[in-house]
C-alpha cells in the first residue's frame, strides 16, 4: 500500500510499505479520507515524531474491511472514525478519567503508525461507529470537532454567553457552528485573513473582525454595548492574540487558551490588573478524551453532524490525493501560506479535478 512516511523533519516520503496485520484485538481500517491537523505542520516540518520512520495523520475516517477474532460490536462494511489518542487505562489521570491527561499514552500519527496511508490497523476500543449518512469528510473532521466541542465545555458555554472566536481556523469555525447551533446571544469570530473571515460570516459569525486592521479587544467592546465577550477562546496560539483575549473578556468572563503556541506570554500590568479587577477565569483546553473513552465531544460532534448540520464542507479547503501530501506538508510551513482543513483522499487515486 501507499504511505506518507517521515524519516525526518522535512524528509517526507510516499513510499509502497506492507498492508499492517491486525492484531486479535484490531481492525484494518481502509482509510477514506484523513486530514492535516495544525500540530502536523511543525511535526513534519520542526519537531519531528517519537519514533522513526512513521506513517503520519491522525484525523480520519474509513470503512472496516478486516476484523479480529476478540473484536466485538464491529463488522466488515462499517464506517468509521477514530480518536487517536491510546490511553494507558492505569495512570492517576487515567483513572480520573481524564485521558487527554494521561502520562503514558499511545497515538496514531504520532507515535505508532497513522492514516496517510491506503490501509490502517486499530484498536477496536478506539473506534466510533458511524451512521453511513455522515460523509467521509465530515468523519475524518471529528477530532478537530471534539476539541471544539471540549473548549465550549471547558467554558461552561450556555446560550446566554457572547462568544468571541479568536483564530478561524478549522477548530475555531467547529466552534463558531457549535456555538450557533446551542443559539449563542452573539458570535464574533476574529482573524488576520479575510478568507478565513469570509467563511467565519458564511458559517454564522454575527461579527467578523480583523485584527490586523484593527484591535480585536476594542472591536469587541464596541460589539457588546462596551462590555466584552463572557466566552473568548484563543485558537491560534499567538501570545499577541492570547493576550488580546483577555482584554476581549467581560467582568467574570472565561478566557480559554487551545491554540499551541510554544512560546512564552507576556502580560502587561494592565492586562494583570483585568484579571484580578474583573475575577476572570483563565483555562487551558486541551485535547478532548474523558470518560466513557473517548468521551461526550466525540459522541456529540457525531451527532451534530448526524442530526444538526454541522459539517467540515466549508472548512475544508483543499482536496488532494495522498501522492501530494508531502509537498504539501512542506507548503503549509511556508510564510503567508493559506489553508484551512487539507485532506487527503488514499483510495482515491485523483482527487484533485473532483
Amino acid at each position: 500500500m501507499k504511505a506518507v512516511r517521515m524519516y525526518a523533519p522535512k524528509d517526507l516520503r510516499v513510499e509502497e510499505i506492507p498492508v499492517p496485520r491486525i492484531k486479535s484485538g484490531e481492525v484494518l481500517v481502509k482509510v477514506a479520507a484523513v486530514g492535516v491537523c495544525g500540530s502536523d505542520i511543525p511535526r513534519a516540518n520542526i519537531y519531528g515524531a517519537h519514533v522513526s520512520p512513521i506513517t503520519l495523520g491522525h484525523e480520519f475516517s474509513g470503512e472496516i474491511i478486516e476484523v479480529g477474532n476478540q473484536v466485538r460490536g464491529f463488522a466488515v462494511g462499517d464506517h468509521v472514525t477514530v480518536p487517536p489518542l491510546i490511553p494507558c487505562h492505569s495512570c492517576l489521570w487515567c483513572e480520573k478519567g481524564a485521558y487527554s491527561l494521561c502520562d503514558n499514552y499511545d497515538y496514531y500519527g504520532s507515535r505508532s503508525d497513522g492514516a496517510m496511508a491506503e490501509y490502517i490497523a486499530v484498536k477496536s476500543s478506539n473506534l466510533i461507529q458511524l451512521p453511513k449518512s455522515i460523509s467521509f469528510e465530515d468523519a475524518a473532521t471529528t477530532d478537530p470537532a471534539a476539541n471544539a466541542l471540549h473548549s465550549m465545555a471547558v467554558a461552561k458555554f450556555t446560550p446566554d454567553d457572547t462568544v468571541c472566536i479568536c483564530g478561524a481556523g478549522p477548530i475555531g469555525l467547529f466552534a463558531l457552528q457549535y456555538a450557533k447551533i446551542k443559539g449563542a446571544k452573539k458570535i464574533i469570530a476574529a482573524d488576520i485573513l479575510e478568507e478565513k473571515l469570509d467563511i467565519a460570516r458564511l458559517l454564522g459569525a454575527d461579527v467578523v473582525i480583523n485584527s490586523a486592521r484593527e484591535d480585536m479587544a476594542e472591536a469587541v467592546k464596541n460589539e457588546t454595548d462596551g462590555y466584552g465577550a463572557s466566552i473568548v477562546i484563543d485558537f491560534s496560539g499567538i501570545p499577541a492574540a492570547q493576550a488580546a483575549c483577555i482584554r476581549s473578556a467581560s467582568k467574570l468572563g472565561r478566557v480559554i487558551l487551545l491554540g499551541i503556541s510554544h512560546k512564552s506570554l507576556s502580560l502587561s500590568d494592565y492586562e494583570v490588573d483585568l484579571i484580578m479587577r474583573s475575577e476572570l477565569e483563565i483555562k487551558g483546553s486541551w485535547n478532548s478524551f474523558t470518560h466513557p473513552f473517548p468521551g461526550n465531544d466525540w459522541t456529540e460532534a457525531v451527532e451534530l453532524f448526524e442530526k444538526h448540520g454541522m459539517s467540515a464542507k466549508n472548512i475544508i479547503t483543499h482536496r488532494l490525493p495522498l501522492e501530494d501530501a508531502p509537498k504539501t506538508l512542506l507548503s503549509m510551513a511556508e510564510p503567508g501560506a493559506c489553508f484551512g482543513k487539507v485532506m487527503f483522499f488514499p483510495n482515491i487515486p485523483d482527487m484533485e479535478n473532483k
